[in-house]
């Protein structure tokens, strides 16, 4: 059985919870397709440590896609993202109260790399389950856009074959009611991720069978 990791962040700025976790532990350990397992990861939302624990659960899963979840408080739709730059801002400090700004995440990568996840059949996928989707063009400059630029760096420079992208995903509905901002439930943005996550597999051409 293959692997995709799924990854969501740890709550931050003073919330109890962070929707991009809530959906990747509610889909663990789901099948697709008879050859995927989904295995889910939480990252910390601090600049220090985020990137040593996805490179952590890349190594000890070694799965054939990496989907990372992140919270967009505001965004009405499920978004892939599709590039990654190379630069941090802080609006607001991380969990460990870091709060850079103005620095690259890479001193020698590039500007900036272009998802490797297919983009349209995700978004097409989740809204024929009845889930409004977009394409994103914008993953922040915070921890989000940081996971992203180092999944993609770390998957170019050691040439690992796996399909890597990042998904930011609204406020979920417990949330909403004192922000005064949009969201969408907790199941309705599961199934959404389960169809972007269908797509993905489904794009994967099937291993050839070993015959002795």
């Amino acid at each position: 059985m293959e692997t995709v990791l799924l990854t969501g962040f740890e709550p931050f700025q003073g919330e109890v919870l962070n929707p991009s976790w809530e959906i990747a532990r509610t889909l663990s350990g789901e099948t697709l397709a008879n050859r995927f397992r989904i295995v889910a990861k939480r990252l910390p939302t601090a600049f220090s440590t985020a990137a040593d624990e996805l490179y952590s659960a890349i190594e000890s899963v070694h799965p054939r896609a990496v989907i990372c979840l992140g919270e967009a408080g505001g965004r009405t739709q499920l978004t892939p993202e599709r590039v990654a730059i190379n630069i941090i801002d802080a609006r607001i400090p991380d969990n460990q109260g870091a709060q850079p700004q103005d620095e690259p995440i890479s001193q020698d990568g590039p500007v900036g790399y272009f998802s490797l996840l297919p983009l349209r059949p995700m978004v097409e996928a989740i809204q024929a389950v009845g889930v409004p989707a977009a394409i994103s063009d914008t993953a922040g400059t915070f921890v989000c856009n940081y996971v992203f630029y180092t999944l993609m760096h770390h998957i170019h420079t050691h040439n690992l074959q796996i399909a890597g992208g990042f998904m930011h995903v609204p406020y979920m509905t417990e949330q909403v009611l004192a922000k005064k901002a949009p969201g969408l439930p907790l199941d309705l943005m599961a199934k959404g991720v389960r169809a972007a996550v269908e797509a993905v597999v489904q794009s994967f051409p099937e291993r050839p069978t070993l015959m002795c």
